[in-house]
């Protein structure tokens, strides 16, 4: 590797199943609150089965614990038994052994903050990787890059931080190439085209975004294009102004030094300083405008490929006035004609690989890149925010492609993610039903099947002899983690009310146990409960003239005063939310811990959640061969 300096450290594969261990112990008892579904809140009595204390001290508790967060939110609280070697083996008693409902929300609040992402100490700093990537070369400095001009706030940021380590990464490995998973719009692919001169090949399912992508990518273009003239432009007025500053010197001693310069060999012209052509400029303007010509092209030697950044001559930086060669030393304009053509084809033959390539296809992990990239090279992986299993699979890409030299991830849409021990596939289930198979036969239907399949979750052989499952309402409540929603403030409690309200006057009205239609955005529409039940029963089918508005409402006041019940089981699910999300990302690194020919592997956190929720980066490099 290019890069002199080694990676940051990070954990052992031991450590990190001991952290997995005490995560474990905690999610057996807890997972149960993950997993309800609000919508059978009442109908089922999740309060009553679930937990053994008063809302109102839940809310309280969660309440100031939120309020501790916010005031320091580097500090995490000390812990009530310390810490042993394999984690923490003793909270506060959380869960009654006997009835398994919860009964100690401090000990609760406590323990999932303890195993949320930042408080166990699994993360490698941002900057501490940037730093040991660039080695002993300087950061950056002099970019007039406005991304956000072209993108929101929130794709700027994300943009900016991941390519800036993607970039670092590349030159750390001496790579061009950059494959582009799930690239959607094509922000990511585009930013590190032109402005990091890598060839990238964005890939995604969708054709639509395939051909926005293209279109977007050629806009981007024109106002990289325009950036570009700006700086020329800059330097030029600069120089402009220097020179009607200047003091105006002796004609004949400054005809005699520009005939002198002219006649002199070619040998000795190499050995003249830049001021020694120009005369007329004192040694502070030459020195402005060497300045200037740094800061354009600042570390020219990590960026000799950016698209805007092809070297300029002196000539290029200065007014068409500034220099009056005389007759004897001024080239003709045809042959300046010929001069810049050539230039302009071979910057143009230069930036050929400089290019973003959108892609329409479908990945998963058993897709064969050379039927896709037909100039696959040693390469890079990335994806920002791939959804669901895209994630897992560009892992399991990444690790059984040897072209494909290191991984920058960042997943998101973890209720998408498919689990190898979840329940059978319904279509198992009907056969068995209707008595087609016996049920041992089904069970080992269903097993060779689980056997052959990549699933998303889990990936890493701790979580799979441990036949672990989440559920898909423990995985969508991961993404309140990755909406970092604020506990006791800003959470819909009133439209979660009025929906598990619906569920129940559709059980007892309709004879309806489960149902598996969605409302939608019904909420925002309606005026009034009544208003919601009218139209939410209008848009499942269900005749609501034979409800009176008398019962409807009776169904309100019944479970109003009960609404601080399903708040503070909101809250619950919330804190809890980013212990799942800390569970699925350590399974991925313990998944890339495990393969052989990993060099280095880590999570590092690389936007700021406030910015950017779905913070987290799946960062891995492969060994030399």
């Amino acid at each position: 590797m290019a890069a002199p300096c080694p990676l940051p450290a990070t954990h052992e594969l031991s450590t990190l199943h001991a952290k997995l261990q005490g995560l474990l112990r905690f999610l057996r008892e807890a997972l149960a609150i993950s997993n309800a579904h609000t919508v059978d809140f009442y109908t089922e009595s999740l309060w009553e089965q679930l937990v053994d204390l008063p809302p109102e001290r839940v809310l309280a508790v969660l309440r100031r614990s939120a309020a501790e967060t916010e005031a320091r939110p580097s500090e995490a609280r000390p812990l009530v038994e310390g810490e042993r070697e394999a984690g923490i083996t003793d909270f506060p008693k959380i869960f009654c052994e006997t009835s398994q409902k919860l009964v100690s929300v401090e000990g609760f609040a406590l323990a999932a903050k303890y195993y949320s992402i930042q408080n166990l100490g699994i993360c490698t700093p941002f900057e501490q990787l940037l730093v040991a990537l660039r080695g002993n070369q300087k950061q950056r400095t002099g970019e007039n890059v406005k991304p956000d001009e072209f993108m929101n706030l929130k794709k700027s940021h994300e943009v900016q931080a991941m390519s800036e380590v993607i970039s670092s990464v590349a030159e750390y490995c001496g790579i061009k190439q950059v494959i582009d998973l799930g690239s959607g719009k094509g922000y990511l692919s585009s930013f590190l085209s032109l402005k990091y001169g890598l060839k990238v090949y964005g890939i995604d399912s969708s054709n639509t975004n395939t051909h926005g992508a293209e279109e977007r990518n050629r806009k981007l273009k024109k106002h990289w294009k325009v950036y570009h003239t700006r700086s020329k432009l800059d330097v030029n007025g600069l120089v402009l102004k220097m020179a009607k500053e200047r003091k105006v010197q002796d004609g004949i001693n400054c005809k005699a030094d520009i005939e002198g310069d002219c006649d002199s060999s070619p040998a000795n012209q190499e050995e003249k300083s830049t001021s020694d052509f120009l005369p007329d400029f004192s040694g502070s303007v030459i020195s402005n405008i060497r300045k200037q010509m740094e800061n354009l092209h600042v570390h020219s030697h990590q960026e000799d490929n950016l698209c805007f950044g092809n070297a300029f001559s002196l000539i290029d930086l200065l007014p068409i006035n500034a220099i009056e060669p005389t007759s004897s030393c001024r080239i003709p304009k045809r042959k300046m004609s010929e001069a810049n053509k050539e230039r302009r084809k071979t910057t143009s033959r230069s930036n050929e690989s400089n290019i973003y390539s959108p892609l329409t296809s479908f990945i998963t992990a058993d897709s064969d890149l050379n039927d896709i990239i037909k100039d696959l090279e040693n390469c890079l992986m990335v994806g920002l925010h791939t959804c669901g299993d895209l994630a897992s699979n560009t892992l399991r890409i990444f690790t059984s492609k040897s072209e494909i030299k290191g991984v920058c991830s960042v997943g998101c849409c973890y209720h998408l993610l498919s689990e190898e021990f979840e329940n059978p596939p319904k279509v198992l289930d009907k056969a068995f039903k209707h008595q087609q198979v016996a049920y041992v036969t089904l069970r080992v239907i269903w097993e060779a099947e689980c056997t052959q399949q990549k699933w998303g979750f889990p990936m890493s052989c701790y979580l799979k002899e441990e036949r672990w499952c989440c559920g898909r309402n423990a995985r969508m409540s991961a993404c309140l983690a990755l909406e970092r929603v604020a506990v006791g403030r800003g959470l819909p409690t009133e439209s979660l009310f009025y929906r598990a309200v619906l569920q129940d006057i559709i059980k007892d009205c309709y004879g309806i146990t489960k149902c598996d239609q969605h409302v939608g955005k019904i909420y925002s529409k309606s005026s009034s409960f009544l208003d919601y039940v009218r139209k939410s029963l209008k848009k499942l089918g269900l005749d609501e003239s034979k409800l009176p508005e008398k019962i409807i409402m009776d169904y309100y006041e019944k479970y109003k005063p009960r609404m601080n019940e399903l708040e503070a089981f909101n809250m619950l699910k919330v804190v809890l939310a980013p212990c799942i999300e800390t569970l699925i990302l350590l399974d991925r690194l313990c998944y890339l811990k495990e393969q052989e020919d990993i060099a280095w592997s880590a999570l590092v956190k690389l936007f700021d959640p406030v910015k950017s929720p779905r913070c987290y980066a799946v960062i891995a490099l492969k060994k030399q061969q």
